[in-house]
Parts: C-alpha cells; sequence; structure tokens
C-alpha cells in the first residue's frame, strides 16, 4: 500500500459503496489508487456476520471465497466505471477498528460509510467510528447516505490550534482541487458565567479574524485562485457547522482542538456533526 492510496472501509452495504463512489472520485481528480478493506470478525456474540452464511455460523472456506469475490467484484466494477483508475479489494480479519486504524499508517486518506453491515454495523453510534477517527494515521473521511458529495464550497471549522491548522491545509487543497470556494468557520464560544459587551465582542471578533487571515497567507501565496470567505462569530461550534454544511460539498476539522472546539472527536461537537452534517465530513491530521 503507497502512502498516497486511498483505503475505503468496504462491506457491501449502500453507505459502504456511497463511501467508494466517493473515494473513486477523489481518485480520479488526484490521480490516486484505491484499495477496498473488508474486514470482519470471524466469531462474535451472536456469531459471524456477513454475506454468504447466515448469522450465528461459523464461516467456512466457501464464505471466505464469497466475501472475496464480493471485494474483487466490487474493485472490478470500479475499474469498468472509472477508466485508468487503479482500484485493488483485500479481506482482512480482525477487530475492524483496530484492523482499519493499523492499515491507515500505509494509506494517505481512509473513505467510510456511517453505517453498514458486518464489521462495520452501527459505525456511527458505536465505539468503531470514534476509536477509528480518533487513532487513524491519516485524514478520515465519513460519508452518509442523502449527503450532498458534489456541489457548494469546502467548509473547514478553524479554532487557532495546531490541528485545526492541519485542517486548514487540507481544506485549502481540497478547494484548490475542486476549483470551488473555501468558507473557513471560526465560532467563538460566550464566556461562561458573564455577559459581553458589544464593543468586547467585536473586538473579540476582530481578533479572530486577523488570527485567520494570518493563518491562511501561506496558503494565500500557493493557491491563488482560491476565493476564500471568512466567517467569525460567537456561537456553538457544533450548531454553526452543521448549518454550514447544509450548502457545502465537504466539511473539514481537526482531530483536537482548543475553545469552541475541545474534544472535538470525543465529545458532542464531532457526534452532532457526523450524525447531522449534510455533506461528508473530513477529520484531518497529519501522516
Amino acid at each position: 500500500m503507497s502512502g498516497d492510496e486511498i483505503l475505503v472501509g468496504y462491506d457491501g452495504s449502500t453507505d459502504a459503496t456511497l463511501a467508494l463512489d466517493w473515494a473513486l472520485d477523489e481518485a480520479q481528480r488526484g490521480g490516486r489508487p484505491v484499495r477496498l478493506a473488508y474486514v470482519f470478525e470471524w466469531l462474535t456474540v451472536a456469531g459471524w456476520i456477513g454475506p454468504g452464511v447466515a448469522p450465528g455460523i461459523w464461516p467456512d472456506e466457501t464464505a471466505r471465497r464469497q466475501v472475496e469475490e464480493l471485494v474483487h467484484k466490487a474493485a472490478a466494477d470500479a475499474v469498468a466505471q472509472r477508466p485508468g483508475t487503479t482500484v485493488h479489494g483485500e479481506v482482512y480479519d480482525g477487530p475492524p477498528a483496530l484492523v482499519l486504524q493499523e492499515r491507515s499508517a500505509d494509506a494517505g486518506l481512509l473513505v467510510l460509510g456511517s453505517r453498514g453491515h458486518g464489521g462495520f454495523a452501527g459505525l456511527l453510534a458505536g465505539s468503531t467510528a470514534v476509536a477509528v477517527t480518533a487513532h487513524a494515521h491519516c485524514p478520515v473521511v465519513v460519508v452518509r447516505a442523502g449527503q450532498a458529495t458534489g456541489a457548494g464550497p469546502v467548509v473547514v471549522g478553524v479554532d487557532g490550534s495546531e490541528s485545526s491548522r492541519v485542517a486548514l491545509g487540507f481544506a485549502v487543497e481540497s478547494a484548490a482541487q475542486r476549483r470551488v470556494p473555501l468558507r473557513v468557520v471560526r465560532v467563538v464560544a460566550p464566556p461562561a458565567g458573564r455577559r459581553r459587551s458589544d464593543h468586547d465582542e467585536q473586538a473579540t471578533v476582530a481578533g479572530e479574524r486577523a488570527a485567520v487571515e494570518e493563518s491562511l497567507a501561506p496558503w494565500r501565496d500557493t493557491f491563488p485562485d482560491v476565493h476564500v470567505n471568512i466567517e467569525v462569530a460567537p456561537g456553538n461550534p457544533a450548531a454553526a457547522l452543521v448549518e454550514a454544511s447544509r450548502s457545502a460539498q465537504l466539511v473539514v476539522v481537526g482531530s483536537r482542538g482548543l475553545g469552541g472546539l475541545r474534544g472535538m472527536l470525543l465529545g458532542s461537537v464531532s457526534q452532532q456533526l457526523l450524525q447531522h452534517s449534510s455533506c461528508p465530513v473530513v477529520v484531518a491530521r497529519e501522516r
């Protein structure tokens, strides 16, 4: 697996197929290879779950071959639909979150559907999504059915942390690659326990905008053709990003943050964004 490769968690479900389609679009834009990874645990409380055999029955070699055929067919179909794209398929055994985390160390991007069957059942609601997004070694994209994927700007949530600077870089490059505007959102959480005067609020907004501009400066030099809109306002970070996602094709956040984005991956902000975003969500991090 090359470091530029896009890794897709794939189990044949509807959302996994959507994730694969998103990954193929991304691969075509950047000329990158794609690898499908089917991960399942052979033994669970209710028995093995996946294509080929009924739940509760220990799989045999026939079931294993059916899984491999499923993945290889999906890879072959993807190549047929996207001529010139390199697509491989692999089947792995073990805990899905752990296997995907390990494989992400050699990937440039990991793409997941929000829900699936087999090893990916209840992805967003359970521990798998939290573990993968929190501990993957590369950026993670989560795609859900019903989301917009082909129109609008790229949105990025920033808070001045090093993690959000990584997210900003990912977002600028994504906007340049897609030839769409970039919308930078900085939400300032109101101070706890006291009211802020209009003067204080205006000063805070001006200071935060200047900080965002400073972070953007090197990216403006590198990608001068990307049109950037900066929005700084007090409020709730999760609500602001969910609202921004309604008119976006991609929302990017960092893996850790400060202030309003603190605990992004493990707290309510990330959960609300992953559950309610109207477009795919990227949790960016340095490889």
